[in-house]
């Protein structure tokens, strides 16, 4: 078991360290602290996991997998009759390495593109992002594929994309879009959590393309984010959020949504039976800490599976893979009910659910600012 847990980091740490992933790479501390007392409930030896640690960083791991095969197997195929310039939701057929940090396909379908104004207000893991990184800066904002590029220069489809545009995107996966209804200071601003939750707020021109930007981004996470990895063996005393993994999903639309159900259904249970242990709120133990953080974890999670599940619905429902006709069909619902209007987060999510879930992201807004 500690072998096969040992080989298991490796390959996460070499995602980590050369993979096109966004955020702070993990550090050689971070790499020994994860894996204590995981070798059969021993601590593997420091100095062979400093050396193994070196020995990535230094050289990347070359995964055993013919190049051609697996860019072909990355290609989003886009028909031909839909033209260049329609905007289609393109199912991904991925077979490569689930924990392999996939690098964009090339001819990745683009879903939207506009300009956005970006503020990032948490860094990895919810921690305050320093004041001196947190001012707004506009960019030309492209959703291609799972991720979302932040360009300086306007948007052309033939252009390459520069290394500072690959350093300022942000992958979508497993994410959720919410309308910053907690923020005053500026209009049409937007929410984005990510998988590692990194908060960003994003500034639109205006509330239609606010809640546009809201429903392509949530609704591309939906389709395309693969079922969660079982959460990081550790300690009991602390609490571990599942991985979650950045290759495409396998399943197809109606298995999909099954599966999002399946897991909501499973943390509301998780969630429950959380709330019937309750510690006191005013302490601040360690233990308490946990509590809090798990209980946010749950219901945000369960806001993010009603939202992806709402969706796919509506999709299922309209019948088309086309944005511009799924997006009107979903306005036009969402006009015809005063709650949905009132929603403090994607309009695909009723007032009474997000009055809780609004609650728990205000209170770690109000602790990152």
């Amino acid at each position: 078991d500690g072998i096969h847990t040992l080989t298991c980091a490796l390959m996460l740490l070499n995602t980590d360290l050369h993979g096109h992933n966004i955020g702070k790479k993990m550090s050689c501390q971070q790499f020994i602290a994860n894996l204590d007392g995981l070798n059969d409930g021993k601590d593997f030896a420091k100095d062979l996991l400093k050396t193994l640690y070196n020995s990535i960083k230094n050289e990347k791991l070359e995964w055993a997998i013919d190049e051609d095969e697996l860019r072909k197997s990355l290609s989003e195929l886009v028909d031909d009759k839909f033209g260049a310039s329609a905007k289609k939701v393109t199912r991904i057929v991925d077979s490569s390495n689930p924990f392999l940090d996939i690098p964009q396909a090339l001819n990745a379908v683009t879903y939207k593109h506009g300009v956005l104004t970006r503020k990032t207000h948490a860094d990895m893991d919810g921690k305050r992002t320093p004041r001196g990184r947190r001012g707004w800066k506009k960019f030309y904002a492209v959703l291609k594929g799972t991720v979302l590029y932040l360009q300086k220069d306007e948007y052309k489809p033939d252009k390459d994309l520069s290394e500072v545009d690959l350093k300022n995107a942000i992958r979508v996966h497993h994410a959720l879009a919410t309308k910053a209804s907690d923020y005053s200071k500026k209009s049409n601003v937007l929410k984005l959590k990510t998988a590692d939750w990194r908060v960003f707020l994003f500034q639109a021109p205006s509330k239609e393309e606010m809640l546009s930007w809201i429903l392509r981004i949530n609704l591309v996470a939906a389709i395309f984010s693969a079922p969660a990895f079982p959460a990081a063996i550790c300690s009991m005393k602390k609490f571990c959020r599942p991985l979650l993994p950045s290759s495409m999903t396998k399943l197809c639309q109606e298995e999909q949504l099954r599966s999002h159900e399946n897991k909501m259904k499973q943390i509301a249970d998780e969630l429950a039976e959380h709330k019937l242990h309750p510690v006191e709120k005013s302490l601040k133990s360690k233990e308490a800490e946990e509590y809090r953080l798990k209980e946010h974890y749950l219901i945000f999670e369960k806001s993010r599976y009603e939202t992806y599940i709402n969706l796919l619905c509506m999709k299922i429902k309209v019948g088309t893979d086309d944005l511009e006709r799924i997006e009107t069909s979903f306005f036009k619902v969402e006009a015809d009910d005063i709650a949905l209007r009132k929603t403090h987060s994607s309009p695909s999510l009723s007032q009474g659910h997000m009055s809780i879930s609004c609650k728990a992201e205000k209170d770690i807004l109000e602790q990152n600012t």
